[in-house]
């Protein structure tokens, strides 16, 4: 990515060509008032860039580029392609994706389109060029961003299909080894030739599950890539390429698809208002949102994880955000809030959802920055008061690394391999297809409510696939993260298993949770005593495992664990067998049957140690768990993580400490400073253990 002056970028999805009436200077006039320094524009209008086949009209963006830059607003241009032309629809109809054989997805929403077509890929070439063509070179562009939210359909055309067959056919070599691979013998589903694979739409196999979703997710990072080069072949390297990622679409695998990408870019939303509250609150949250105050955190750090680098906010909450019937615009505060979160978890851009509120269309009630009488507001207020704040700052924002104490090994196969068999179950019994992110959750909510920042390292990251090549050094890691948390890892290959044995033993505390160790590389249960490759070092193992109805309280074993009455275990239990007189047992159930086996286990292992849980832990248990778990000899800083106060830090490219200290509440309170520092926002340097005073949703950003 190119320098862009190290500053922290602040701006808005900006859409013009939206406004009920013409509008520019006054639109970008109130931007730079308000400490904007970027736009994204262009991503969502190929019919307007190409209003019939082969007619461009490339012009009307002119003004906003040139007005952009007049004032000193850097400008994200984006490539069309996700959002394809009624005529391209009327000539080509079979460009149409499939999400299952044959039946076709209706036009007249997004992203419906098979992005394999040679006739779609033929004519988002020729936008992409026309429109990159017409505008790289212009002063105010910094950067690309390709499509949008990619991933979001597992297409099942016809050509997509024989791709996979194809693939299976270089992957296997041939259907016998296939067979023995993926266990066909079962219901008699064995091939005889590959004309015999089924279509996936009623397969009930999941090692035939598991090598559909792999593939869907690398026909993504192909088309994102395939983008990206068109892009840099006009555009050269002094200007970054990017995608916006929305991480829960289905066919989005981020570490590969972010590789082809200067810089990892993605879309967070959540649940504001009382959604926000520590401690937590109950209210009504939103289904496609996060909720949450520990998630706002917890996407920063995915998105961070990506390239293990700094990231791009492309979308974020402005106004209410959802809906007619989603209406919770944030309290005064909460956008500081979340941004200053985000900032020191490492984005480099925050960039909100969008400049205006929508007239018409399927987002009318998206409100943005400016509402429906396009006048300035509170909205507009509070993100002009971030954004002098933002600019204060900047000195010392540049080449921020968050710190982190404890590591979180995320998977996405894992996550594939528990959607097509999920371990979980709904209150009515019904099976979890969301079990991984249920259980990694649990774990990375404790460290969150602990004050232990975390590092979410991908799989991938240790291990290359399928070569078992070590991409980092077990010990290294240790050194740099001394917790590790490994739950649900359901899906391992034997080289990243071996490499979290390497780990505990180098000096590392490993932390195992449920399903970690219980499948291979084709999601296939393992044969050996589980968790596999690790029970010995850990010293227990286990057989049999339970769904819970009703979460089950968890005591502290001799006083190993001091939990609090409402530490429980809640959705599972393995039924965990002490093999080695070493181990300690930290925790149990209070039950009479699950009573008989030890919730939580832990042992030394040669420099290190390794902790066995076998229940998905409550937040009350998970946070004690991560509390012990971490370092002694933890920063004074954690410390003020407490009640409705957090404390996040990060090392800036100065080698000097920012801390941010937030009050997610009503309630006004006070923290005593362990070290003195420099408030960024008001210049005032503060002495060790002074007094300083947060109110309603506040924050105090200061650098040591």
């Amino acid at each position: 990515m190119t320098d862009i002056d190290n500053r922290v970028l602040f701006g808005a999805a900006y859409y013009h060509e939206y406004q009920p009436s013409p509008r520019l200077d006054e639109d970008l006039d109130l931007m730079q008032e308000a400490g904007f320094t970027v736009i994204r524009v262009g991503e969502s209008t190929w019919a307007t860039w190409e209003p019939e086949d082969g007619v461009f009209d490339l012009d009307w963006l002119q003004p906003v580029l040139d007005g952009a830059h007049s004032r000193g607003i850097a400008v994200v241009l984006g490539t069309p392609t996700y959002a394809v032309p009624p005529w391209l629809t009327r000539k080509y109809p079979e460009i149409a994706g499939e999400r299952r054989t044959g039946e076709r997805i209706g036009w007249g929403a997004r992203q419906e389109m098979d992005l394999t077509h040679a006739a779609y890929r033929f004519h988002a070439e020729r936008v992409i060029r026309a429109v990159v063509g017409r505008y790289h070179d212009h002063p105010a562009v910094v950067g690309f961003q390709v499509d949008n939210e990619p991933g979001l359909e597992l297409l099942h055309n016809e050509g997509v299909f024989q791709a996979f067959v194809d693939d299976l056919r270089r992957t296997y070599g041939d259907v016998e080894t296939l067979n023995r691979e993926w266990g066909l013998v079962y219901w008699s589903h064995r091939l005889t030739t590959w004309a015999d694979l089924w279509r996936p739409d009623n397969n009930a196999q999941p090692q035939y599950d598991l090598a559909w979703r792999k593939f869907q997710a690398r026909m993504v990072t192909e088309f994102i890539g395939w983008q990206a080069e068109i892009v840099r072949e006009i555009a050269g390297a002094e200007k970054f390429v990017t995608t916006c990622i929305a991480y829960d679409r289905p066919g989005v695998q981020d570490p590969e698809l972010t590789a082809a990408l200067d810089v990892t870019a993605g879309n967070p939303y959540y649940a504001m208002q009382d959604g926000l509250a520590l401690p937590a609150t109950e209210h009504l949250t939103p289904g496609w949102t996060t909720s949450g105050t520990w998630a706002i955190f917890h996407s920063a750090d995915r998105m961070y994880s990506s390239k293990q680098a700094r990231f791009l906010v492309t979308e974020t909450n402005a106004g209410a955000i959802g809906g007619p019937a989603m209406n919770a615009p944030a309290f005064d505060g909460q956008w500081r809030q979340a941004a200053w979160a985000m900032i020191a978890r490492g984005a480099r851009m925050i960039e909100y959802w969008h400049w205006h509120t929508l007239h018409f269309g399927t987002e009318t009630f998206w409100i943005g920055i400016l509402p429906h009488d396009q006048r300035p507001g509170r909205v507009y207020e509070q993100l002009a008061a971030l954004g002098a704040e933002i600019k204060s700052a900047e000195d010392h924002l540049s080449g921020l690394v968050p710190d982190a104490t404890v590591g979180l090994l995320w998977s996405n196969e894992s996550m594939w391999g528990l959607e097509g068999q999920p371990a979980l179950a709904h209150d009515d019994g019904s099976a979890d297809p969301d079990s991984y992110q249920r259980i990694l959750h649990a774990f990375y909510r404790g460290a969150f409510d602990a004050g232990a920042p975390v590092r979410i390292v991908h799989d991938v990251q240790l291990v290359e696939q399928g070569e078992g090549t070590r991409l980092r050094e077990p010990a290294e890691v240790a050194a740099e993260l001394p917790v590790l948390l490994a739950p649900a890892l359901y899906v391992a290959s034997d080289a990243l298993l071996d490499w979290l044995r390497d780990y505990a033993e180098a000096g590392g505390h490993l932390v195992l949770g449920p399903r970690t160790g219980y499948a291979d590389t084709e999601a296939r249960a393992r044969a050996e005593v589980k968790p596999a490759r690790l029970a010995a070092t850990a010293g227990v193992s286990y057989q049999e495992f339970s769904n819970l109805a009703t979460p089950v309280r968890v005591t502290g074993s001799d006083g190993a664990l001091e939990l609090p009455d409402a530490a429980a275990g809640a959705a599972w239990v393995d039924y965990l067998q002490v093999t080695d007189s070493s181990v300690q047992i930290l925790a149990r159930y209070q039950h009479p049957a699950f009573g008989l086996y030890p919730a939580i286990t832990t042992a030394e292992a040669g420099l290190g140690r390794v902790t066995v849980v076998g229940t998905v832990p409550n937040a009350e248990l998970s946070a004690a768990l991560v509390s012990w778990a971490v370092p002694a000899d933890r920063d004074a800083w954690s410390s003020l993580t407490t009640g409705s106060v957090t404390t996040t830090s990060a090392t800036t490219a100065a080698g000097r400490r920012l801390r941010v200290l937030h009050n997610w509440s009503w309630e006004a309170c006070s923290m005593r400073l362990p070290t003195g520092v420099t408030d960024l926002l008001s210049s005032e340097p503060l002495e060790a253990d002074a007094l300083v005073e947060l109110g309603p949703w506040d924050v105090r950003v200061l650098l040591e």
